[in-house]
């Protein structure tokens, strides 16, 4: 039962709970308007203490076209916190108006904090570098809507591997999938953090390689996951410069790739997919927008009880 539980982390869903979710989203997909009405009643608080657009937009969409209500703030600037409230305290307010709560935060284990405290259920809309587990849901759907389902994949994610909570929460979820296998394209001092691979991926016998240039591994890969790669992470100027060009996707690269490879991005996009490449029918980045509302109107119908 999903009724009443909170999201942190891909790992608070089973394999068989993450297909519920899925398997409903894509109901939604193929009839919205029959599931404009399940959540009425319900209020959705959107608590995000440092900024976003998709993530925030997303979730209050998704409840709005579920039938409920949401209120929240985007900054934080304009709540207690700026006069010492705790998260505690804030959360036993908020959860006490609220059937569901979607937080985002730089501080990493904050949403976990929050579900001890909260009367409702709460969704990590983000914790810092740590998980982002309803972005993980949005590349699922995605995934399976455009591929065919969510097995024997050759999977690769390109950037910033260390600091990317996206990339952290997919690679969790999608090493339960038979036949999945990954690829991590990134400079050395962005790669993908030893924990993943010692916790994650060898006690799962899933098999992953490592690369610095994506030109060496696209031709491999079924779904390429772009980061972004930033200038402040490198200690070495001279480095990021020498690496900056081997992570920008371009027509060049993509001539490389197999017909049916996807690309995949959380977005905000700087420079690291060219404008050139959103004509290719293998860009899935604006698609995954969309189907990230319809993964949260899943989502959020599950956690209420509504469905």
């Amino acid at each position: 039962m999903l009724k009443g539980r909170s999201l942190i982390q891909p790992a608070d869903l089973t394999v068989s709970e993450i297909n519920e979710i899925l398997d409903l989203a894509e109901q939604i997909i193929v009839d919205p308007s029959s599931f404009q009405d399940v959540c009425r009643g319900k209020i959705l608080a959107t608590l995000f203490f440092e900024p976003s657009t998709r993530t925030r937009l997303s979730f209050e969409a998704a409840m709005l076209r579920l039938g409920g209500t949401v209120e929240g703030f985007a900054d934080a600037n304009v709540t207690s916190s700026t006069k010492g409230e705790t998260l505690a305290d804030t959360i036993r307010v908020v959860s006490s108006y609220v059937d569901v709560i979607a937080m985002r935060t730089p501080k990493e284990g904050a949403a976990f904090l929050a579900s001890q405290y909260s009367t409702c259920p709460v969704i990590n809309a983000g914790d810092g570098g740590h998980y982002h587990p309803t972005q993980t849901l949005t590349d699922m759907v995605t995934i399976r809507q455009l591929m065919g389902g969510l097995e024997g994949h050759t999977i690769g994610f390109c950037g910033d591997l260390k600091f990317g909570r996206t990339v952290h929460s997919l690679t969790e979820a999608m090493r339960l999938y038979k036949g999945n296998k990954f690829v991590f394209i990134s400079p050395k001092e962005l790669t993908v953090p030893d924990y993943m691979i010692k916790n994650i991926l060898e006690p799962a016998g899933v098999q992953w390689t490592t690369a610095e240039r994506l030109e060496e591994v696209i031709g491999d890969l079924d779904v390429l996951y772009m980061t972004r790669v930033q200038k402040e992470r490198f200690f070495n100027e001279q480095d990021y410069i020498r690496l900056k060009d081997s992570y920008i996707l371009d027509r060049e690269k993509m001539k490389m790739a197999k017909e049916r490879m996807i690309v995949l991005h959380p977005l905000p996009r700087v420079n690291e997919i060219a404008p050139e490449i959103d004509e290719d029918p293998r860009a899935a980045y604006f698609k995954q927008v969309k189907y990230g509302m319809y993964a949260r109107m899943a989502l959020m119908a599950k956690l209420t009880g509504a469905l």
